[in-house]
């Protein structure tokens, strides 16, 4: 008995290894050492009765994907017959600096997906990146990684004052179903994603006011479409979700996201570009319906208008990056801070980042990067933070601007590193 076992369990790894076309690991690892340093300047509502000083912050780390992203992944292909194909993608973060994987106890947090290939295009299925999110990396030189980080992205993760966008619904969404264009139109390319929010919902529980509901939050829908030929590359994408929502009082909270992003390489220097628009906006349902509606304090809404530039140059082995963003809010129903008369103008942070690149071998690089923000009106833009894409354990959060009567003024930060690629 015990041997048929055996024999029926290497039949079917046998079985799984043939029908198996392709099976890669692949991945990453970026460690080096980070320095960070910021201050706030006092702006409280009363003249103290001397000075107060700047207050700063400074840290030491040794970070995790100052070049690229730290991960390590699993994917493979089968071929069905007939053009079609079948295929996963398994793909955790790494933290090479405190030797953990995966984030929030996800541990394939990058990308977990299986998908169907043909001559259509490709359908796929999981955990898998958002299309609004794509031009905010593919189209800043520096991506989101490092001090050199999008600002863009920064905002995305709350880093103007009362923004909280959530990142769940930012670089990745669960439960997600998501259709590409094939890879034979003439440069032309897309994709689009609708994710599931997976929230139970009910008429009885939804009329209920003792019940906490928040049946229509959560989930995602967006799309991006571009053409890319030689060394020319354009893309625009729209993604809206709902991030909050209290059924019983008709209200819903939802967050769109349009960006536009090119670049263009003409081999002695590579420029990009983007522009972006993020809004945040609460609607009340008809009062009529909802009565409790009028009894509520609308919540603050904020667009954001963003633009980025930036360039690298090849020269010799290595290569040498550089940007410039800036970030700006316009709040709706909004009571301004600071003494009379109440006039704040909208909140708005920029960024400079310079960093190069040497490649001692296809695989390995040297790297060192170095940025500046500075902070407007309230604004709270750190060199990184939670916002940027793979902030690991460690990393500061913060700009001095909670302290009672502080707002951020100015932080710096830089990284000098080392990144292996398998």
């Amino acid at each position: 008995m015990k041997k048929t076992l055996v024999a029926v369990a290497a039949l079917s790894a046998a079985g799984i290894a043939s029908a198996q076309s392709t099976l890669t690991v692949f991945g990453a690892l970026d460690t080096g050492v980070s320095y960070y340093e910021t201050s706030s300047k006092y702006q409280g509502l009363t003249t103290p009765a001397a000075p107060k000083p700047d207050l700063k912050q400074s840290q030491w780390a040794l970070s995790n994907s100052g070049n690229v992203s730290s991960r390590i992944g699993f994917r493979g292909q089968e071929d069905l017959g007939g053009g079609l194909a079948a295929a996963f993608w398994l793909e955790s973060t790494l933290w090479p600096d405190v030797g953990s994987i995966g984030r929030a106890g996800t541990y394939f947090d990058r990308r977990s997906t299986v998908s169907l290939l043909g001559p259509f295009g490709e359908v796929r299925m999981g955990r898998d990146y958002t299309p609004t999110f794509w031009n905010d990396a593919v189209f800043d030189p520096f991506g989101v990684v490092g001090a050199g980080t999008s600002l863009i992205a920064q905002t995305m993760g709350g880093s103007l004052p009362t923004i909280s966008l959530n990142r769940g619904y930012y670089a990745r969404k669960a439960n997600s179903v998501g259709y590409f264009l094939p890879a034979n139109l003439g440069g032309f390319y897309g994709q689009a994603m609708y994710a599931f929010s997976e929230n139970v919902s009910g008429p009885q529980l939804q009329d209920d006011p003792k019940a906490v509901n928040n049946s229509r939050t959560g989930g995602y829908a967006g799309a991006r479409v571009g053409y890319a030929n030689g060394p020319f590359d354009i893309a625009l994408s729209y993604g809206k979700s709902n991030i909050g929502d209290n059924y019983h009082f008709g209200s819903t909270t939802t967050v769109t996201t349009t960006n536009l992003g090119a670049s263009y390489d003409f081999s002695l220097v590579k420029l990009f570009g983007e522009y972006s628009m993020i809004d945040v906006k609460t609607d009340f349902a008809n009062a009529a319906t909802f009565p409790l509606t009028p009894a509520l304090t609308p919540p603050l809404n904020v667009d954001t208008r963003n633009f980025l530039v930036g360039l690298s140059i090849p020269i010799g082995a290595g290569q040498i990056k550089a940007s410039y963003a800036q970030v700006k809010g316009q709040f709706y129903n909004f009571t301004p801070y600071g003494p009379l008369p109440m006039t704040t103008p909208d909140p708005k942070a920029t960024k400079f980042a310079l960093g190069y690149v040497y490649n001692l071998s296809k695989r390995t690089a040297l790297y060192t990067n170095f940025a500046v923000t500075k902070n407007e009106n309230g604004a709270a833009v750190g060199v990184v933070n939670v916002a940027s894409a793979d902030v690991g354990p460690g990393y500061t959060n913060t700009v001095n601007s909670n302290a009672a009567g502080y707002r951020a003024d100015r932080g710096y930060g830089y990284d000098v590193g080392i990144r292996h690629a398998f």
